[in-house]
């Protein structure tokens, strides 16, 4: 949105980017769902109620490929479709033939948005199919071949698929990145390996999860271990030790309170905890004793409420559930092997009658013998494994018991809770409801526990069995740990072989957890090691061992809280570590990169637009849709890179980096190719450009080492390492002496380089020698400031005028101080022949673009505005002193611009921003998009484009508000914001409005010293917040040729006055008459 038409934001030019908007587009996709396929693409639209009476006929007419491809369909694509929809209802088999036509060109573009690569569509298949041609096509004398005979190779292997010969080339182009023309087999292989190389570690780089080292430590209050951890609803964190005490402690590991529960015997051994679970909908806590007893407390403050005794062997682990409203289990496996479950019926009646009974140690007591007497209480035991049990858990999602063990023959065993399968079984109980408790009782608690029918379980068999495990539902995944440190995935079905083993570990795994929400692992060993795996690649993608996490001793227990991302592990001491999150995207911002983007540039060749950040990541663009294509990261070992260029084929990308080095690389696939870089010292790399001179083709670089570094480029270099040429003797002796920060090439002679001092250095590329030195006059009104930033980033050459070298006109561009552009003639005696000032606040130009032909030249400055300029007829002569003729200015970022680039052929600009961003623009500054976006665009369809919307964080942003020409007033307050404060006076400030006044009313005057004061005690001068910078802009949102002023700016201000609310009656004896007093005594 340019700025000079000072829209308001509710307008059409102020619409954001992101925002979801009603659509009758959206409604009508809605509707469809409900309705036939065949109709679902002609009533996405929004004439639905006319396509409704369309003829069946031309819908069926539709190829199923073209079904296929516009099914998701863009909605600027789907409104061009609607201009092109015919209105007739008519079912005549010529509209019909149109109809077709018509959404089969739309159907086309959809194709183009959707265009992939050849090398992403290779089945195993046709890969050997073009082994077999190369080897053929070897054997007959033809080692590599040339893009025409490429071209017959993989139209003849790839079939049936559709391969257009535009793709062919840019493969072929690819994996002939040094240009040769001929490309072999294994160059092929090399190519398609390194690509799905890099690929999969894009995506492992997508999907990186990590904890915060190191955890957080907290010591144990009691020296017993911890036998288990649970978290409440709240993500209180509920743990018990041996000893009875049971502590609850805040999401944060903070003691909240804690309580043993067991009471110290005089003459008997204390009693010790197994384990423990939470009743929650109870507000119960569940303890297992040493002494076969399952005890229920008050979570609330510990009181001891019933226990029940007696059990036939001691619970080693526990689990609760609660199926059914006023129904609930309790679960446990025991050191026999067996499950035991209660289920429990009206629980709240069940546990009231249980408190009442007679006390027992403290506790009211009742045994398992008498607890299954009861009509309300259902006991059932089964023998499941051959050794003691070491985890259970109900998972009422498949309506089974999970329950592992260290026998390898029972290591983990799924079943049901009541036996199904068994006819007989079940009969029997049927008979038996209606005998007395007596019989019952003998028929529930049998000496020898039954097993399970073979229809009722499934047993999985591990090597050296199962120690932990954990079942996730929504990826229907079972995974299991144990001594032999190898976690198995499991099909829950599928008990023969698993479906993945993850082999990392290094001690016998002891806990294991599923985030479904993640798809991730979370894994726990015994030497303190902690792991997160990706399920879906199965591949680890974090590991902290002991000394990084912090946590020492023995693990005792271990547990992961979902809700607040945090894994709580129970040693000598307790540790937490939370997981690292990444932030949020923030709603309707949209990014390229996670890191400032630096570095720029579109390849004409490929159509592509490769971008650089300061987090060393190179991504991959595509020109026409801004469609994600590839990326690679740590291309310069994590190091920003800081400039790019490619070479003369555009087929190989150059980087350079603050690591002082130069790479080469295929940037399609990510692989490196060459490094160059100095021996002695590695100094940041500022710019650098690809020349070719007299046939030999150098790649030259600038930076932090005041020197011009020159590598050599030729095909027959098969070194990896390569050094730089010598320098030149005019570089030595009487070179650059500050860093050089830019440079610029105009072939096929002349080199420009920049540097921190102002200074620009012209260079006969042929010789070496200097052609010519400028250095940027310092600015006059800033003679009295101290700091003033002279270095010049920017030089663009005027090709047109340069290679007239008598010629008079400039031909050489720069950015200069405060904000300035300057215009240097080379082959005058005056070098400097103009020089004005884009930006109305003297904003400092970062980048700097001219169009192929030198008649527009594009201004980015550090707030994130373009200014367009028109010097077609500009400099040619005489020295300027006026500015060139001003076309246009927008703002295209919220902060500094990195780069601008002019795609002369599609008649666009493409921008880079330390916000992040990459965006395309029209010439005219319509906003096309940002790459990475969610919905692609067409770059030659205008409706795709987003104009007039804008970028909504530009639309927020205070330095963007358009100001209304009505409130564009000069009062006192934004004079001085303005203007110097020693240019501003009082006076001055009033003398432009005269105030109208009556002279009888009394005058309310104010020293001119207190005005003065009042105003220096305002923080307007001093403040720098974005909102008070809004008035420096206000002079940018100006119309630049007023037409004079208007009525309502010529109006007088007058002061306004409150009359009083009781007035007296007038005296009109003053006029010797009273009329009211004459009329009253005519009455008499």
């Amino acid at each position: 949105m340019a700025l000079r038409k000072a829209a308001r934001p509710r307008s059409a030019s102020g619409k954001l980017e992101t925002f979801p908007r009603g659509s009758i587009l959206n409604e009508l996709r809605e509707s469809t769902a409900k309705t036939e396929a065949s109709f679902r693409r002609a009533q996405t639209s929004l004439g639905g109620s006319r396509l409704q009476a369309a003829s069946p006929v031309s819908l069926r007419s539709f190829s199923e490929e073209a079904r296929e491809e516009s099914s998701c369909l863009p909605e600027w694509l789907v409104k061009e479709l609607l201009k092109g929809q015919q209105r007739s209802h008519s079912v005549g088999l010529l509209e019909n033939i149109l109809e077709h036509e018509g959404f089969q060109r739309h159907v086309d573009s959809a194709k183009s948005l959707r265009k992939g690569k050849i090398e992403q569509q290779v089945t195993l298949e046709q890969l050997q199919k073009l082994n077999t041609a190369f080897q053929e096509l070897e054997k007959n004398g033809c080692k590599s071949l040339d893009i025409e005979k490429f071209k017959q190779v993989v139209k003849t292997c790839m079939t049936p698929h559709r391969t257009s010969d535009e793709q062919i080339e840019k493969l072929f182009m690819k994996i002939d990145c040094a240009a040769t023309g001929r490309i072999q087999w294994d160059e092929f292989c090399t190519y398609m390996q390194l690509e799905y190389a890099e690929q999969d570690v894009s995506s492992a780089r997508l999907k990186e999860l990590t904890f915060s080292l190191p955890a957080v430590i907290e010591e144990c209050p009691h020296g017993e271990p911890v036998l288990r951890i649970c978290s409440l609803f709240d993500n209180t964190l509920v743990m018990t030790q041996e000893d009875g005490v049971i502590s609850f402690w805040s999401p944060q590991l903070k003691l909240k309170r804690s309580m043993m529960v067991f009471e110290k015997p005089v003459n008997k051994k204390s009693k010790w905890a197994t384990d423990f679970t939470v009743m929650s909908h109870y507000n119960k806590l569940i303890l297992g004793t040493g002494d076969r007893e399952i005890q229920l407390y008050e979570m609330s403050n510990f009181e001891p409420y019933c226990q029940i005794s007696g059990l036939e062997a001691i619970p080693l682990k526990l689990d609760y559930c609660c199926p059914d409203p006023d129904e609930c289990m309790i679960l446990y496996g025991d050191d026999q092997g067996c499950v035991n479950i209660l289920l429990l019926s009206s629980v709240g009646e069940l546990l009231r009658t249980w408190k009442k009974l007679p006390v027992a140690e403290n506790l009211p007591s009742i045994g398992i013998e008498n607890a299954v007497l009861s009509p309300n209480v259902t006991y059932i035991r089964w023998k499941v494994h051959g050794d003691w049990v070491t985890q259970l858990h109900y998972y009422d999602s498949i309506k089974a018991v999970i329950s592992t063990s260290n026998h390898e023959p029972t290591a983990l065993v799924t079943g049901c809770i009541v036996g199904a399968t068994n006819v007989e079984q079940q009969m029997k109980k049927i008979k038996d409801r209606g005998k007395d408790s007596k019989a019952r009782k003998a028929q529930v608690i049998p000496r020898i526990p039954p097993k399970r029918a073979e229809g009722d379980q499934t047993v999985f068999q591990v090597h050296k069995g199962v120690k932990t495990f954990a079942f996730c539902k929504k990826s229907n995944l079972i995974v299991t740990g144990g001594m032999d440190r190898i976690i198995r995935m499991w099909n829950p079905y599928m008990s023969g072989q698993p479906t993945g083993m993850l082999r990392s570990h290094t001690a016998p795994v002891c806990y294991l957890s599923i985030s479904a929400e993640d798809a991730k692992i979370f894994s726990m060993s015994m030497d303190n090691t902690i792991k997160i795996w990706d399920i879906v690649d199965q591949t680890c993608l974090f590991t902290a061992c002991s000394k990084t996490s912090g946590i020492k001793g023995e693990l005792t227990a271990c547990h992961y809280t979902p809700g607040s991302r945090s894994l709580c592990v129970a040693a000598d001491t307790l540790a937490l570590l939370h997981l690292r999150l990444r932030p949020p995207p923030e709603p309707h911002l949209i990014v390229s990169h996670k890191e400032p983007v630096l570095c720029c540039k579109y390849n004409k060749e490929f159509r592509d637009v490769v971008s650089c950040s300061e987090g060393s990541v190179v991504k991959v663009w595509d020109f026409e849709t801004g469609k994600h294509l590839f990326e690679f990261s740590d291309a310069h070992g994590g190091a920003a890179i800081t400039c790019l260029t490619f070479d003369v084929s555009g087929r190989r990308l150059i980087t350079g980096g603050r690591d002082g080095c130069l790479k080469i690389w295929n940037y399609n696939n990510g692989h490196c190719l060459n490094t160059l870089k100095r021996e002695d010292k590695c100094a940041e790399v500022c710019d650098c450009t690809y020349v070719e001179v007299n046939r030999s083709r150098y790649i030259i670089a600038v930076g932090w080492d005041r020197r011009i570094s020159m590598y050599f480029d030729s095909a027959d270099n098969l070194h990896h390492f390569q050094k730089p040429q010598p320098h030149w003797q005019d570089d030595i002796s009487c070179g650059h002496k500050e860093d050089i920060l830019c440079i610029a090439q105009c072939p096929p002679t002349l080199l420009a380089t920049s540097s921190y001092d102002g200074e620009i250095i012209i260079w006969n590329m042929i010789s070496g020698h200097i052609y010519r030195k400028l250095h940027t006059s310092f600015p006059a009104h800033c003679a009295g400031t101290e700091a003033v930033d002279t270095s010049i980033t920017q030089l663009v050459f005027l090709r047109t005028r340069a290679v007239k070298f008598e010629s008079t006109a400039a031909s050489l561009i720069s950015n200069g101080p405060q904000g300035s552009v300057n215009f240097w003639s080379l082959f005058s005696g005056i070098p400097l022949t103009a020089s004005f000032i884009p930006s109305r606040v003297k904003c400092h130009i970062s980048s700097i673009a001219v169009t192929a032909d030198d008649s527009f030249i594009y201004a980015a400055d550090d707030d994130g505005y373009v200014y367009v300029y028109s010097i077609k007829d500009y400099a040619l002569q005489d020295p300027e002193r006026e500015p060139p003729k001003y076309v246009n200015h927008w703002r295209a970022h919220v902060n500094i611009v990195v780069s601008v680039e002019v795609v002369d052929e599609e008649k666009v600009l493409l921008s880079s921003s330390i916000d992040c961003t990459v965006r395309l623009w029209s010439l005219d500054g319509e906003y096309i998009g940002t790459f990475g976006q969610a919905e692609p665009w067409e770059i030659f369809t205008p409706a795709s484009w987003k104009h007039p919307r804008v970028p909504y964080e530009i639309l927020i942003d205070p330095q963007s508000m358009p100001i209304h020409p009505m409130l564009e007033g000069e009062p006192p307050v934004l004079q001085l914001i303005n203007t110097e404060p020693s240019n501003v006076t009082l006076e001055n400030a009033f003398s432009k409005h005269e105030v109208s006044y009556n002279p009888k009313l009394p005058q309310i005057t104010k020293p001119d010293l207190a005005i003065k004061e009042e105003i220096n005690q305002r923080a307007y001068a001093q403040a720098l917040s974005k909102r008070l910078k809004q008035e420096h802009y206000k002079k940018i949102n100006r119309p630049l040729a007023p037409g004079g002023q208007s009525t309502y700016h010529i109006l007088n201000t007058c002061e306004v006055v409150i009359a009083p609310p009781i007035c007296e009656k007038p005296d009109l004896s003053v006029l010797s008459t009273d009329y009211f007093y004459e009329e009253s005594l005519g009455e008499d």
